[in-house]
C-alpha cells in the first residue's frame, strides 16, 4: 500500500509542478519579463526561492520513495539556474519514479529510515510516508504555486491538483 500511495502521488504532483511552471513561462512572456524573475522570487526573505522549492520537491520525491524501497537515489547537484533545467529535472525524477515496482516496496511499512539531520532517529517506513515525505513535497509544490501566485501567474486549485480520475 505504501508505493500506492506514494509514487503515484509523487508522480502526479510533479507533472502539476511542470505545468503550473509552464503557466509561470507563458505569464513571463506574455508580460515580457524574464522567467529568471519568477524563478528566483520567494515568498519571504529567509524562504527559499523558486529554484530552490521544485529541487526540494524533486528530492523528496525520489529520496521519499528510495528510501521506503531500501534503495539509493540518484544524486543531482542543485546547480539548476534555467526554467529548462527544472523541467529536466523534474522529468528526470518522474523517470526515476517510474522505475519502482510495488514490490520493491515489500517490508517498507517497518523499514527503520533516517537522514543525517534527524540525529540517529528514525521513523518507520508509514510513519515516514505519512508524517514525512507526503507532507514534504506537498509544501514544497504549494509553496511553488503560492510564490507564481504571488507574482500575478493564474494558477489555481485545478492547477494544483491535477486530473482527478473522476467516475462516471
Amino acid at each position: 500500500m505504501l508505493y500506492e500511495m506514494t509514487v503515484p502521488q509523487f508522480t502526479k504532483m510533479l507533472k502539476n509542478l511542470n505545468h503550473i511552471l509552464d503557466k509561470g513561462a507563458q505569464f513571463a512572456e506574455a508580460k515580457k519579463f524574464d522567467v529568471e524573475v519568477l524563478l528566483n522570487a520567494r515568498l519571504a526573505p529567509d524562504q527559499f526561492n523558486l529554484i530552490r522549492q521544485v529541487q526540494i520537491a524533486c528530492d523528496s520525491a525520489k529520496l521519499g520513495a528510495a528510501r521506503l524501497a531500501g534503495v539509493e537515489a540518484p544524486v543531482h547537484e542543485d546547480n539548476e539556474k534555467t526554467l529548462p533545467e527544472l523541467k529536466a529535472r523534474i522529468d528526470d525524477v518522474i523517470k526515476y519514479l517510474g522505475s519502482f515496482k510495488p514490490e520493491d516496496f515489500n517490508g517498507a511499512h517497518e523499514r527503520k529510515i533516517s537522514q543525517p539531520r534527524w540525529e540517529g532517529k528514525y521513523l518507520t517506513g508509514s510513519e515516514f510516508a505519512i508524517e514525512h515525505a507526503l507532507p514534504n513535497i506537498y509544501f514544497h509544490v504549494t509553496t511553488t504555486y503560492s510564490i507564481l501566485r504571488n507574482n500575478g501567474v493564474d494558477v489555481g486549485k485545478k492547477d494544483y491538483l491535477g486530473e482527478m480520475p473522476f467516475k462516471k
